[in-house]
């Protein structure tokens, strides 16, 4: 861990936990999840309930929550911090919010009236990587920080069902700047992006909330236990990222070899067009360009020659 890091990092496992996932802390959940959500979505009392979740048979898979959560209505939020880009990550969303779902059955008669569901995934990867310069700092199309959805009536554009809400932040889309910070939502997006970089708390980050959030971060004050468990949390993230790194460059360098390749079967196509044009045979062009007798044979077929 370097010496400079004043406050925690909210992506690492242990950081994430730190700052929402205690008894002592879930008036920043609370706080956090108040600013993100829907505006008829108010919590004023939460209660953490177990993160680990078996289906009803032995075939059903094993789910475990980073956080997962009840409010004064019955209403479940599960709240989850995913740090590398996951084949299937919406329908890995989508099975795990059924959960929750399957948890509301009663034995006996039931109505099937169900509690709202919300599924929060705060991403520390982009969904889409087209969407994002990070070098300029821009934002390449208008794809949001964060998305939130419902199932919708594709022809009237309505909420066919309100109950069942999934919201996903791209935290690298958020590039707004310290004087830029206009609502409760990108005051929260602005420390979960840079909360380990900071050295003094933004003035922007006036609200009484966030005395506890940089209270709560400030590493100095972690006892030997804390310290260690987040110096662990910190190298696995490290190593998560450097993997995904590790993959994105050498996919590049791939590809330009691919590139490459793909480049000289290209001007090796244009020069047995050439030599066919003028006149040569198959198996001398095939010789002088290194292309199978079969390719030449089938550009020369595209060229009428025989």
């Amino acid at each position: 861990m370097s010496t400079k890091e004043k406050y925690l990092n909210p992506f690492t496992d242990f950081g994430f936990k730190k700052l929402f996932g205690s008894e002592a802390n879930k008036d920043l959940l609370i706080h956090f999840l108040n600013a993100i959500l829907p505006k008829e979505t108010t919590i004023t009392k939460l209660t953490y309930l177990k993160t680990e979740h078996i289906g009803h048979s032995e075939v059903d898979r094993k789910v475990v929550y980073d956080l997962y959560c009840e409010n004064e209505k019955g209403e479940k939020f599960i709240v989850e911090l995913q740090k590398a880009r996951q084949k299937y990550f919406k329908e890995r969303t989508i099975f795990y919010s059924t959960f929750p779902i399957q948890e509301q059955a009663i034995t006996g008669d039931w109505n099937f009236k169900l509690k709202a569901v919300y599924t929060v995934s705060i991403l520390d990867f982009l969904i889409d990587d087209n969407s994002y310069s990070a070098k300029k700092k821009k934002i390449a199309t208008k794809t949001p920080v964060k998305t939130t959805a419902k199932l919708m009536d594709i022809d009237t554009k309505e909420i066919f069902y309100d109950k069942l809400t999934y919201v996903q932040i791209q935290i690298p889309l958020f590039v707004k700047e310290e004087q830029e910070l206009a609502t409760m939502e990108d005051k929260w997006f602005y420390i979960i992006r840079n909360l380990q970089r900071f050295q003094n708390r933004p003035a922007a980050l006036e609200e009484r909330i966030f005395d506890k959030v940089f209270k709560t971060a400030e590493i100095a004050k972690f006892n030997k236990k804390e310290r260690g468990a987040y110096e662990d949390s910190l190298k696995q993230y490290r190593d998560i990222k450097n993997v995904v790194d590790t993959a994105k460059e050498e996919g590049k360098e791939i590809g330009k070899e691919i590139g490459k390749e793909i480049g000289k079967q290209e001007r090796s196509i244009e020069i047995a067009r050439n030599f066919l044009t003028s006149g040569l045979s198959i198996e001398i062009v095939a010789k002088n360009t290194n292309l199978s007798i079969e390719k030449v044979q089938e550009i020369a077929d595209s060229l009428g020659k025989k």
